[in-house]
């Protein structure tokens, strides 16, 4: 709403930046900075809210004053808003007519209004400005059909125009010109006045078109007459290569010209120098011709001198980060810290980064996202698979087809000498009898070395010093030690519900509605609806499969669009069966079993977290331990070992010995098909056994993890984050865990610290006070009813 009196008007205000909106012009208008997005959301709350345009005198500033904007501005009535992204906005809105600022004043909101009064025009009805307006009208539609950035609807709009004074304001914004000469413009109350400017104007835009056109016409006959000569060239060229007479003089020339320009060492310069000497006197029909050229085209098209210039502003650093990325404070921290070191000390040579996290969680775009932050070039090499050494270093020349390796290509693309170069998937490089290419990475990484790195291709040392290197992995265990020597280690973990919830409405869902053409009015989602596809439609520890789910999700709405059928006021969690079909999975809650010898732990993969049952049972036998569920070295062991301390303390657990000597045990850890291992199942295990021979049933809220020693110890484990989500996942309310884990608590967000009590302990006899029912269950059937309980597990 604006408040007014007989002579002013009071009007929210928009400054724009390099633009200037006329009075009958209809322009959409890009809102992101807080003042002017306070008042976006008013008008996108109130219908045909009338607010004042004013153009701003520096563009640069973010909160101008009085004194920074130009007098003269526009009343405009509000079309449209749209909502691009969290802090995005575009309005649409039509100049109505001319208003003078008086001052402008910030509210509590923290939107800026302004007192305007309106200016009134004059000489509409005079005869000379009637015609005028004819002549600027035949002279505009003939500017809009040269002008393939105008739209042609333009044409028809200037026809239906009556009044000459807002013809001559569409026709002045269709102008190309400076802020200033378009301001000139506005300030012209004058009708006849501004027609006549407008009129110069076009007629000037015309002129200069028709030059351009004469020249271009001369431009694109002197380029045919040079392409019959390069064609008749090239022709000839064939010829002399037919009778073996050709002269590779000018070849070599340009070699020359072009080594001069490139900037390359002494002594990459005197290899370059005797090759082509070399290329003077080899025929072309030889292969060798052929090599020496391809060789020479790599040496001076390395960047060998090529820097792009850091941008080391913390704070511009800071937020784009932020902006690319939710969360990772850790990989934040590390590269401020890195930005910070390069402006104390600029010849301070680049860390060797690893970001080592499941997939989908933004390793790869988090290197281009720092490429941005430093406006450095961004290249990425995938190791994925890679098994032959000659891929990083290159063939040697002797090789048919021979090329430098992926390291030079990768430099070569990029231009520069110091791009953010990403390794990605560094872990699932392979070996065989070509040789190992994580062994021809450890100069590539080695700040110490890879200043004079050699590739077999050109045989001459290049610099790679100044490359800030990311290497990318999902498991760090595979990558051998000496490569692993030379990185330094950040781990990303998955996300919580709540991040992605975030992630999702900041940036899945905005890229998604963009890229299937919807407006973002059109996919009105709830959070419920996201929670739900979160939930219910994928299991991972990144968002890559909720970014496909929600692109569905939009497919759905689009096909509503192009049909012209009604859309939903809002997506709710309801709506998801009908376009996501049947649910995938369902939340992996800890059921209470009526049964005893099941325990819920707690496990890590390179997906993230998930919670893992442990289930034993007995029967008639002669003491023999069978294991199942496809468990791994060192998960037998640790079966082994938690059977060895039941048995130890056997009378303590209500048992005598023969429950082990006249019974066989069976540990089953379902799914059969996955395969497990690791130490830390041990707890669980033991838990497992105990409730099974105490006829205890283990509490159905606990989770646990640790590894068990001989002595009674509970050892710690790793992957302590991605088990605690899993817990909070499946509805677990406590966690038991090694007390030498409680420093791993910092890394597990606040919230789900609330949610979920964490026990530390550091024996097993504690860890046995929490686990199990404070009562026990009644007595067991004896005889052959107790040979055999099973315990099932549902989920």
């Amino acid at each position: 709403m604006s408040g007014s009196s007989e002579k002013t008007i009071t009007l929210p205000v928009i400054p724009l930046r390099n633009m200037v909106l006329f009075p009958g012009v209809v322009q959409p208008i890009d809102v992101g900075r807080p003042r002017s997005l306070v008042v976006a959301e008013k008008a996108a709350q109130e219908a045909g809210l009338h607010l004042a345009v004013v153009t701003q005198r520096v563009p640069e500033l973010e909160d101008p004053t009085d004194d920074d904007v130009y007098t003269v501005g526009v009343e405009a009535e509000v079309l449209r808003v749209m909502k691009i992204a969290a802090n995005r906005a575009t309005v649409v809105a039509r100049g109505l007519r001319r208003i003078k600022l008086i001052d402008l004043e910030e509210r509590d909101d923290g939107a800026v209004w302004g007192t305007f009064e309106a200016i009134a025009e004059t000489g509409e009805q005079d005869v000379e400005a009637q015609g005028l307006a004819l002549a600027v009208r035949d002279l505009a539609k003939q500017h809009v059909s040269i002008s393939p950035e105008i739209p042609d609807e333009t044409a028809a709009l200037l026809d239906q125009i009556r009044e000459p004074g807002r013809l001559a304001d569409v026709a002045a914004a269709n102008l190309e010109g400076t802020i200033a000469e378009k301001m000139e413009l506005l300030d012209m109350v004058a009708v006849p006045t501004r027609l006549q400017e407008v009129l110069t104007r076009l007629q000037r835009a015309l002129e200069t078109h028709r030059v351009k056109e004469h020249i271009d016409s001369h431009v694109r006959a002197e380029m045919g007459r040079h392409q019959r000569e390069a064609m008749l060239r090239q022709r000839m060229r064939a010829i002399q290569e037919e009778l073996g007479d050709i002269d590779e003089d000018d070849a070599a020339g340009e070699f020359e010209q072009r080594l001069a320009d490139a900037g390359l060492p002494a002594d990459a310069e005197e290899v370059a120098r005797k090759q082509i000497a070399r290329l003077r006197q080899i025929p072309a029909q030889s292969p060798e011709h052929t090599v020496t050229r391809t060789y020479l085209e790599w040496l001076v098209e390395l960047p060998w001198n090529k820097l792009t210039e850091d941008h080391l502003d913390l704070d511009r650093a800071r937020r784009i980060l932020d902006e690319d990325h939710y969360g990772l404070q850790k990989v934040k921290k590390r590269i401020i810290e890195y930005l910070a070191v390069r402006k104390l000390k600029p010849d301070k040579k680049g860390p060797i980064l690893c970001l080592v996290g499941p997939p989908g969680v933004g390793k790869t775009s988090t290197g281009r996202s720092v490429a941005r932050a430093l406006g450095r070039k961004f290249v990425r090499a995938s190791l994925g698979g890679v098994r032959d050494e000659a891929e990083i270093r290159g063939h040697r020349r002797t090789y048919v087809g021979a090329l430098p390796g992926r390291i030079l290509q990768s430099m070569r693309r990029a231009g520069t000498r110091n791009p953010v170069f990403v390794l990605d998937e560094i872990d699932k490089l392979g070996s065989d009898f070509r040789g190992d290419p994580a062994s021809a990475l450890l100069e590539v990484l080695d700040p110490e070395q890879n200043y004079s790195f050699s590739d077999h291709f050109l045989e001459v040392p290049f610099d790679l010093s100044q490359v800030l290197f990311f290497a990318t992995a999902n498991d760090i265990d595979p990558i051998p030690p000496a490569l692993k020597d030379r990185l330094e280690i950040l781990e990303i973990p998955g996300y919580t519900r709540k991040e992605k919830l975030h992630i999702a409405n900041r940036h899945l869902i905005p890229k998604q509605v963009e890229e299937h053409g919807l407006l973002t009015e059109q996919f009105p989602i709830d959070d419920s609806a996201t929670v739900g596809v979160i939930d219910s439609y994928t299991r991972e520890a990144g968002v890559r499969n909720l970014e496909r789910e929600l692109a569905s999700v939009c497919r759905s709405v689009a096909v509503k669009v192009a049909n012209d059928e009604p859309l939903p006021k809002r997506i709710e969690k309801g709506d998801l069966i009908d376009i996501l079909g049947p649910v995938k999975f369902y939340p992996e809650m800890a059921e209470r079993t009526e049964i005893p010898g099941v325990a819920t732990g707690l496990s890590w993969t390179p997906v993230g977290g998930e919670i893992l049952f442990i289930e034993v049972t007995r029967m008639k036998g002669k003491g023999k331990l069978i294991l199942s569920g496809h468990l791994g070295t060192v998960m037998k062991e640790s079966a082994q070992a938690a059977v060895t301390y039941a048995r130890s303390r056997a009378m303590q657990f209500g048992v005598d010995n023969e429950f082990f000597t006249d019974s066989d045990l069976h540990i089953h850890v379902p799914a059969g098909a996955v395969r497990k291992d690791g130490p830390s199942a041990g707890l669980t295990m033991l838990c497992a056994l105990i409730s099974l021979m105490s006829e205890r049933c283990v509490r159905d809220d606990v989770g646990m993890t640790g590894e068990i020693s001989l002595r009674g110890t509970v050892m710690p484990v790793g992957g302590v984050k991605e088990k605690v989500l899993a817990a909070h996942r499946a509805g677990l309310r406590r966690v038991v865990m090694p007390e030498r884990n409680r420093k791993d608590v910092v890394d597990i967000p606040k919230d789900i610290q609330e949610e979920i009590e964490l026990i530390f302990v550091t024996s097993i006899d504690e860890a046995i006070d929490f686990v199990f029912e404070p009562a026990p269950r009644k007595p067991r059937p004896s005889g052959e009813e107790a040979t055999d309980s099973t315990a099932q597990v549902q989920g």
